[in-house]
């Protein structure tokens, strides 16, 4: 099978075309794979990291404001479906997939009008502005959350698959995982913390202040915190200023390399709400306080994370709300009652939909096979 993936911007869309693919070659090792972004998106690390062949076509969002840029997103929307239909004849895919970001605009929509089979795939729970342009000339559109067809106007061209993830997620239990990181038997609960792997200045603060004045007292608890590659030095000051170089129970790092593993030890986890986080978390049934970014397309953070605080899958804050106490209100309130610990877990594993790349690759050969005919 030949598959050309487009999608870019962040590793939310880049992810799970990466692990769409990897499933692919997995079951088709003779299948030829191509990425479309833009030469400024996180794909030109990501795509080449995983060993796919990328090339670029020129795209940019619209500003909300008025702005000369937009005047050129005008025009690159006008001539980057032709630059897109050169890179489609020279590769003659079998099928295009889009995954999010406005690169998906200009190849989706080329690949349509050559009469290719197209799909896409939205993760967030509110489809993004390229899903909304191009769902009328698709022919399937992969969804993560039940609520996402709701709010497009072809529903009947829905199928709920899931997110793809890439890592070993379903390969790792609670207790396996426990024992590899040596908490069995020394720590009665384990928190789990990060601001997405770029970082968030806000979320280090108050998780640091949250580990002075509540972790520390607490020797029955371990936290691990990711401050992200951007605000390490910053958070590794406060952590020392704080003292928290002395406290055995708690640990910052830059990066958490093995967060499968981290992930499926933890008792709670304090996350941002994006889609691949929420999935990975439904996944493993972990009850989270979710703090959704503020600083997202269409505030779509926030819109995942309501679906599931509405759930009782969640708590959310969001960052207006953060402050003294209140990171520690809301962890008393899930470690301190073992009956809604239970709960979440539950109402969080309802979201979670395993093997989702097995299964869009099964319809992805349905529709290429039906187009064929």
């Amino acid at each position: 099978m030949r598959v050309i993936f487009a999608g870019g911007g962040t590793g939310g869309h880049l992810n799970p075309a990466i692990a769409i693919a990897d499933r692919i070659r997995q079951i088709e090792p003779g299948s030829e794979v191509l990425f479309v972004g833009t030469r400024r998106g996180i794909e030109n690390k990501l795509v080449p990291a995983a060993g796919y062949r990328l090339e670029h076509v020129e795209i940019q969002g619209l500003r909300r404001s008025l702005s000369l840029s937009n005047i050129k997103t005008l025009w690159l929307a006008l001539t980057s479906p032709s630059k897109a239909k050169k890179i489609i004849k020279e590769f003659k895919p079998d099928v295009a997939v889009g995954t999010g970001g406005f690169v998906c605009w200009p190849v989706i929509r080329a690949a349509a009008s050559m009469g290719i089979p197209t799909a896409l795939h939205e993760s967030n729970a509110v489809p993004g502005v390229a899903v909304k342009m191009l769902e009328g000339c698709v022919d399937v559109i992969f969804t993560n959350f039940e609520e996402t067809k709701n709010h497009l106007r072809h529903p009947e061209k829905v199928i709920r698959v899931g997110n793809p993830l890439r890592g070993d997620f379903s390969k790792l239990d609670y207790n396996t995982a426990r024992d590899k990181l040596g908490i069995t038997g020394k720590y009665r609960y384990f928190i789990l913390s990060c601001g997405g792997s770029m970082g968030a200045e806000r979320i280090n603060e108050e998780v640091l202040a949250f580990m002075r004045d509540y972790v520390a007292k607490r020797r029955d608890i371990f936290h691990l915190h990711a401050s992200g590659s951007i605000e390490y030095e910053a958070a590794k000051a406060r952590f020392s200023e704080y003292g928290l170089d002395s406290v055995p129970n708690v640990k910052l790092v830059e990066y958490i390399y093995d967060m499968p593993l981290q992930m499926a030890a933890a008792d709670l986890v304090i996350n941002r709400a994006g889609a691949v986080t929420i999935s990975e978390l439904a996944l493993l049934g972990k009850p989270a306080i979710i703090i959704p970014s503020p600083n997202v397309t269409d505030n779509h953070q926030y819109k995942n994370a309501k679906v599931l605080a509405d759930a009782g899958a969640a708590i959310m804050i969001q960052e207006s709300e953060l402050g003294p106490g209140v990171l520690e209100r809301a962890v008393d309130t899930v470690l301190g009652d073992r009956a809604k610990l239970a709960s979440m877990r539950e109402n969080f594993s309802r979201f979670a939909i395993k093997n989702a790349d097995l299964r869009i690759y099964n319809e992805l050969k349905k529709l290429v096979n039906s187009k064929s005919v």
